[in-house]
């Protein structure tokens, strides 16, 4: 009597894809490309094609040359209060992120984690506001200041100038940075934190040498996001700061809303563009040069 070999269980049969080919995917994401076109990359690619664009339809160049004539100190100033802020954006940062990944004390790391989030949920328009009556010549520091016995009143100034942008900027910005850098921070491996400080290295050394080199991607992204939120806030510089110079978000409102020369308008936004450009550029050939040298 012969017996029939069993068959082997016959793999099932593959699926067919729910949707074939691209058509679908293309279909599903171009209300978002629709809306990243009309919003973001047409203005763009408008107001850099008409900083170019003479009257009688030309190409010039006297947009720019009329840009930097009449507003070359407030670029200038522009760049100079971005660099302050993001230099103590990035130093804050690394202190409360260093201090929320490392710290001894838990309930000082817990209520630091508790109050530093706060200026995440404040728009810009409110931070500047609150700018306004805490740093003017007669505003709530200065007056804290005179009640505690520490100011002289006849010593007291206004910070409503470049300090007061350098301040409210990184006030703002800092809790977002810290966000992103303590996460990275917290997402190392302890291993190597924990062999330092056997080692006898303070928390400071293992932060600066053993922490920071390897969250430094991650700083670099926050600071360039926040070169962008500084070089197109409007609200901060027009309630934070009256005169000249200024940044060039007020200058570009002033010059459209009193002479209503987009072309110039245009020209000023050049140089914002050229510098989160830069920044970007550097970001990147950091980014490719620690990838080849591993």
């Amino acid at each position: 009597m012969t017996s029939i070999p069993d068959r082997a269980a016959a793999p099932p049969a593959p699926r067919a894809p729910l949707f074939r080919g691209s058509g679908m995917g293309l279909l599903l994401v171009a209300p978002a490309l629709a809306a990243i076109a009309l919003l973001y990359a047409l203005p763009l690619v408008r107001s850099v094609v008409f900083a170019f664009v003479a009257e009688e339809g030309g190409f010039t160049l006297d947009h720019l040359r009329t840009a930097f004539e009449l507003y070359g100190r407030d670029v200038v100033f522009s760049i100079l209060v971005a660099l302050a802020s993001l230099a103590l954006i990035a130093i804050s940062s690394i202190a409360i992120g260093g201090y929320l990944t490392l710290g001894a004390t838990p309930w000082a790391v817990s209520a630091l984690r508790w109050l530093y989030r706060w200026p995440l949920f404040i728009p810009f328009i409110v931070a500047g506001q609150t700018a306004r009556t805490f740093l003017a010549k007669n505003g709530l520091m200065n007056g804290l200041l005179m009640e505690s016995g520490l100011l002289d009143p006849l010593s007291a100034q206004s910070f409503l100038d470049w300090r007061g942008l350098v301040l409210t900027f990184a006030w703002k910005q800092i809790p977002f940075v810290t966000l992103l850098l303590a996460g990275a921070m917290a997402s190392i491996d302890r291993s190597s934190v924990e062999a330092a400080r056997n080692l006898g290295a303070g928390r400071f050394r293992c932060l600066i040498q053993i922490l920071l080199p390897q969250v430094k991607g991650t700083l670099l992204v926050g600071l360039i996001l926040s070169l962008v939120q500084i070089m197109s806030v409007l609200s901060v510089p027009m309630m934070v700061i009256a005169g000249n110079p200024t940044m060039m978000t007020a200058m570009m409102a002033h010059r459209v809303t009193y002479y209503g020369d987009y072309p110039v308008a245009n020209a000023l936004g050049l140089f914002s563009y050229l510098l989160t450009a830069v920044a970007a550029w550097l970001y990147l050939r950091m980014t490719l040069r620690d990838e080849a040298s591993r």
